[in-house]
Parts: structure tokens; C-alpha cells; sequence
């Protein structure tokens, strides 16, 4: 595969203290690359030294085989940048703001065209004060679009929306990449990286701890499984952590059993014979699999919201 993206020994001080230490990776064309990772990473500033936003302290970093740093004005024809916060012209409408931004490049989508790929264009003539959030987002994304990029960056692209607002947006990402290009975006929210990426980084105080693709990460896991069990009497620790390859027991208040496994199956099967021998009625059976927040926790010690 070719390379689109290659970072090379990335560093970004901040005096002394490093924000992005050290970081390397590629990604390839036609990927949809995710960095993860709570806020204050380094997540922001990575990406705005791929966008030749920053200069990096130290390293390397290519894009469409240029340098960042030397050939910035050459690359920003072929990417297209959506910050994680954006200021708009507060009296333009959207149709003129649109047409501001493509008079920066050689070539350009009509704004009409882009409104109607993110079903804005019967707010054309509005401006961004008059739009939803939802709304707003969607439009940064036109934006984004406006130089029909090779690339597309997209920091944070759903925070503070609603869930509803959060799938819409979701879907039109997914076109963005089914036309052909390479998106990376940076999100600190795990179902979104798990949904959109093909790989994901997962960085924490500067430095990626893990890269892969999602169901990878969960499987390197020593328990990546869970096996949910509730019943209509008292269950026992000592009785669930002897069943067939439990090798972690947890309960919650509403007395629900989390059995930790590496083998879902083995376990289902040992917790129905032994409700069987023992007259048990279960109410509730469930394999629960392990998600990034899971492989978070493990690498670092700490949950992605902390």
C-alpha cells in the first residue's frame, strides 16, 4: 500500500516539555486512520503538524510525499482541514463563505454542490448564527471539501453533538472516505474510532502506546470477553471463579456477574451446566466483548474520560 501520511520521530516542546514525544507512523491511501486518546494527549497538536499548521521541534513528517515544513504551501491544494474549532465570517451566508474559501485554490467544488452533500443547501442563504450545532458541523465539513482534497483532517469532528447529530455525521465521513480519499481524525470518543477507523492510534501524554487495527487491539487483551449472568437466587464468588476459564469475577450493585474469559464460549457452556446441577434459573446470559476503552485502561491505568 502506499503511504499518504509518514511520521518520522515526531516531537513538538513546549519549553521543555514535550506535548507529541516522539511519535512515528504511516497511513495508507484510501485509509480512514483514527488517533485516540483523552484530552491534552497531544492528539490537536499532532495533527496540526501533519496539516502545516506547527512546525515540529524534531522529526519528520511527510504528506502526499511532501515535507510539511518545506512544502506547505504545495500540499494544502491536495488536503482539506477541519479544526476543532472553527471561525466563520459572522455576515456572510454560507453560499459566500464558500466561495471565499474556494477562491484560495486552483480549483474548486460550487458551493451548491457541497451544501447539498451535507443536506444544508435550503440554508444556502443563511447564516451559520441561524444552524444547529449538528448543523454547524456539517457545514465545516462542506468547508473542508471545498478544494475536492486528496486528504482530510478532521480534529474532533462530533464533540458536543447529540447522538443523532453524532451518526449523521458518522455517515457522511463514510462517504467522504468512499470517494476515494484518505481521512485521519483524532477523537477522544472510543465508539466513534471503532465505527469509522480502519486503524487506530491510541496516544496518551505525548506518545502513541498503541496502533492497530480496533478488533486487534481488543483481542491482544489477556480478557476480552466478559460473560454477563444474573439469577433468580444467590450466586457465589468461590462457585463462578472455579467455572471453565474465568479468570477475573466482578458484580455490580443490581447483582449482575461479569465473568472475565479469553474463551466466551468455553465459559457460556460451563455457567449453563453448572446452573443445571445446581437448580439455578438464570435471568440473564450475555458475552460482553472488550472495546478500546478496555485496551486504554489496560495499557495506561486509566479510564479515557479521566
Amino acid at each position: 500500500m502506499t503511504d499518504v501520511i509518514k511520521v518520522e520521530g515526531l516531537t513538538k516542546l513546549y519549553g521543555n516539555f514535550p506535548v507529541v514525544n516522539n511519535i512515528s507512523f504511516s497511513v495508507n491511501e484510501g485509509e480512514v486512520f483514527g488517533i485516540l486518546g483523552p484530552n491534552g494527549a497531544g492528539k490537536t497538536t499532532a495533527m496540526e503538524i501533519l496539516e502545516g499548521l506547527r512546525s515540529p521541534s524534531s522529526g519528520k513528517v511527510s504528506v502526499l510525499g511532501m515535507d510539511v515544513t518545506s512544502e506547505r504551501h504545495k500540499i494544502k491544494h491536495d488536503i482539506g482541514i477541519q479544526l476543532q474549532a472553527s471561525a466563520y465570517f459572522e455576515y456572510l451566508n454560507l453560499t459566500e463563505i464558500l466561495k471565499l474559501f474556494g477562491s484560495f485554490y486552483r480549483h474548486y467544488v460550487p458551493p451548491e454542490q457541497l451544501l447539498d452533500r451535507v443536506g444544508l443547501l435550503d440554508r444556502a442563504k443563511d447564516t451559520l448564527g441561524k444552524l444547529s450545532g449538528g448543523q454547524r458541523q456539517r457545514f465545516t465539513i462542506a468547508a473542508t471539501l471545498v478544494n475536492s482534497p486528496k486528504v482530510v483532517f478532521l480534529d474532533e469532528p462530533t464533540t458536543g453533538l447529540d447522538p443523532q447529530a453524532r451518526h449523521n455525521l458518522w455517515e457522511i465521513i463514510r462517504e467522504i472516505h468512499n470517494e476515494g480519499r484518505t481521512v485521519i481524525l483524532t477523537t477522544h470518543y472510543m465508539e466513534e474510532a471503532e465505527m469509522l477507523c480502519h486503524r487506530v492510534a491510541i496516544m496518551d501524554i505525548g506518545r502513541i502506546v498503541a496502533l492497530d487495527k480496533p478488533k486487534n487491539l481488543v483481542f491482544r487483551l489477556d480478557l476480552p470477553y466478559e460473560v454477563k449472568v444474573m439469577a433468580d437466587s444467590h450466586l457465589y464468588a468461590d462457585d463462578l471463579r472455579s467455572l471453565d476459564g474465568v479468570d477475573d469475577i466482578r458484580v455490580d450493585p443490581n447483582c449482575a456477574w461479569y465473568l472475565g474469559t479469553a474463551d466466551a464460549a468455553l465459559t457460556m457452556e460451563s455457567v449453563l451446566s453448572f446452573s443445571v446441577s445446581k437448580g439455578i434459573r438464570l435471568t440473564h446470559l450475555e458475552v460482553l466483548q472488550a472495546n478500546l476503552e478496555d485496551v486504554f485502561l489496560a495499557i495506561t491505568g486509566r479510564h479515557l474520560r479521566e
